[in-house]
C-alpha cells in the first residue's frame, strides 16, 4: 500500500533566491521527501506535482484539478491515503473544499510550513513527515475524511483556521481544540469530528459568491456593487452573532429581492451566528426577509458551501439552513441531532 504525496507549492517548497534574498517556490515532491529523510522511513510515496504556486494564487480552476487528481487516486486499491502540501495561507479552505467535495472514507492529510525551505530550522520536513505518519495512522483506523496537520497538531477542515503570520504554532481549531497530536513516535487522538457535510462537485463553474465585511461606517456601495458584477450569492462578514449597520442592511434587501442569496457569518472568531437581537441591521430583521445564517462557520468557510449549494440550485431559505446549521443534504436525513 502507498500513500500519494501531492504537492501545490506554498512556503514549504520555497527556498530564497540569492540574487533578491526573497523566498518563491522552487521544490517538487522528490526533494521534499528527500529533506525528511533524517526523521526516518515513511514508505511507499507516489509522487504528484501538480502546482509549484504561492498559496494566494490559488484559484477556483486550481480546486476543481486538485479534485479531479486526488478523487481517482482516493479511488485505487492500492493508496491508503493522500498528503497534500500547500501554503498556509488559504490552506484551510483548500481543506474545507476537499472535505466537502471528495468522496471517499480514505485520509486525506494538508500540511505546510511557516519557515521556507531555506531556513536552517524550516519546520517543512517534519510537518510532511509528521502527515505521512497521521495519514499511515488514520487509514489503520479506517478513519477517513480531510484534516490539517502542523506543528505536532492535528484539526478538522472545518474548524481549523490560521491565527499566525509567522509562528509555527499557527493553526487552531477555537473552542473545539485539536483532534490529535504527535507525541515522539505516537499519533494521538482525542476525538473525531462528528459534523460532516458531503456536496459533489458538479461539472459546471463555481457560481460568483463574494465576501463583504461590515465595519463602522460601512455604506451599501460594496452590495451594491457585487450585485452589479453579477455575484450570485453574498457572505456577510458580520460584527458580534452576524449584524450589520441600517444602510447595508437596505442593500442587502434589496440584494434579496434581486435574486441573490445572502449569509451571514461573524469576523469573531468563536461563538457563530445567532438570532437574538431586533433591529435594522440585525440578524433577526435579515433572517425574517430570506437571509440565513451561517452557523459557526467562518466566512470564507460558508462562502465554498454557498458556491456548492448554488452549483445545485439548493436556493430556498429552508434547504441553506439545513446546510448550514443542521449538515443536511436535500432528501437525506440529518447527520447529527
Amino acid at each position: 500500500m502507498s500513500i500519494a504525496l501531492i504537492t501545490t507549492g506554498g512556503t514549504i517548497v520555497s527556498k530564497r533566491s540569492d540574487g533578491t534574498g526573497l523566498a518563491a517556490p522552487a521544490l517538487g515532491g522528490e526533494a521534499l521527501l528527500d529533506a525528511i529523510g533524517v526523521h526516518g522511513p515513511v514508505g511507499e510515496i507516489e509522487v504528484f506535482d501538480v502546482l509549484r504556486v504561492p498559496s494566494p494564487l490559488i484559484g477556483l480552476a486550481d480546486w476543481r484539478a486538485l479534485h479531479a487528481l486526488a478523487q481517482p487516486v482516493l479511488a485505487r486499491a492500492d493508496i491508503e491515503g493522500v498528503v497534500i502540501t500547500h501554503g498556509t495561507s488559504t490552506l484551510e479552505e483548500t481543506a474545507w473544499f476537499l472535505d466537502l467535495t471528495l468522496g471517499t472514507n480514505k485520509p486525506v492529510v494538508l500540511t505546510g510550513a511557516q519557515r521556507n525551505a531555506s531556513e536552517p530550522d524550516s519546520d517543512g520536513p517534519r510537518n510532511l513527515f509528521n502527515a505521512l505518519k497521521i495519514c499511515k495512522s488514520m487509514a489503520g483506523r479506517r478513519m477517513g475524511g480531510v484534516v490539517v496537520a502542523l506543528n505536532d497538531s492535528i484539526h478538522a477542515a472545518r474548524e481549523v483556521t490560521k491565527s499566525q503570520t509567522l509562528n509555527v504554532e499557527t493553526f487552531i481549531s477555537g473552542a473545539w481544540g485539536a483532534l490529535g497530536h504527535i507525541r515522539g513516535d505516537r499519533v494521538v487522538f482525542h476525538r473525531q469530528p462528528l459534523r460532516k457535510l458531503h456536496i459533489p462537485l458538479l461539472d459546471a463553474p463555481l457560481p460568483k459568491v463574494v465576501i463583504i465585511p461590515m465595519y463602522v461606517g460601512a455604506g451599501r456601495d460594496l452590495v451594491d456593487a457585487a450585485v452589479a458584477c453579477g455575484a450570485e450569492g453574498i457572505v456577510v462578514e458580520g460584527i458580534a452573532s452576524g449584524h450589520v449597520n441600517e444602510a447595508m442592511h437596505d442593500a442587502l434587501l434589496d440584494a434579496i429581492k434581486a435574486g441573490v442569496l445572502i449569509v451571514l457569518s461573524t469576523r469573531i472568531p468563536s461563538g457563530g451566528t445567532r438570532v437574538g437581537y431586533s433591529f435594522p441591521g440585525s440578524t433577526h430583521t435579515l433572517v425574517s426577509q430570506g437571509a440565513v445564517l451561517s452557523d459557526d462557520l467562518s466566512p470564507w468557510k460558508a462562502r465554498i458551501v454557498l458556491m456548492l449549494a448554488l452549483q445545485h440550485q439548493w436556493i430556498s431559505p429552508e434547504t441553506l439552513e439545513g446546510l448550514f446549521a443542521h449538515d443536511v443534504i436535500p432528501g437525506e436525513e440529518p447527520a447529527i441531532a
